[in-house]
């Protein structure tokens, strides 16, 4: 096998030879839903390691909840895969994954409207870090299900148990 990084692609040996790669999975997840839930067991299979990422940064969200019990509620998700790890991270994104030795970043899509900032996004990961996005679309069932309508449904009394995974 020739050495690829001459093709002009700078991506092309990310991951060679190492099995399949580390992905990370970033947001807030306040709270993170069975569209969360969807997308990382969707992703699992492209990867020997996948990241949550829980934004400890509180600066556009005061009331969320501490990065700690968000953290606790993913993990005890996936007690049993050990392949998925949550952690907390600060800052962006891109040093995020730098940091966790990961060449991708999946991201979930709903809309067109979610297409075109992820698309934006990915762009300038890519260009800054290198960082290529994984964009997985929602499940049609899901596509409606986002933490911030959970979150209005409960602050207004409604039952949000049917849009948060069990255990």
């Amino acid at each position: 096998m020739g050495n690829n990084t001459k093709s002009g692609n700078p991506h092309a040996s990310l991951g060679e030879g190492l099995g399949r790669p580390t992905g990370i999975f970033v947001g807030s997840f306040n709270p993170f839903t069975i569209g969360h839930d969807s997308i990382v067991r969707r992703a699992l299979p492209l990867f020997d390691r996948l990241v949550i990422g829980v934004v400890g940064d509180q600066v556009h969200k005061p009331d969320m909840p501490s990065a700690e019990e968000r953290m606790a509620a993913i993990s005890s998700l996936y007690l049993d895969e050990p392949r998925i790890e949550v952690k907390t991270y600060y800052g962006l994104a891109v040093e995020f994954a730098k940091a966790e030795n990961a060449h991708f970043i999946v991201k979930g899509v709903r809309s067109v409207k979610d297409f075109e900032y992820e698309r934006e996004q990915a762009d300038i990961n890519r260009q800054i870090a290198g960082v290529e996005t994984i964009l997985l679309y929602a499940e049609p069932q899901l596509s409606s299900v986002s933490s911030t309508l959970v979150r209005e449904l409960q602050h207004f009394g409604g039952d949000v148990s049917a849009f948060l995974p069990k255990r």
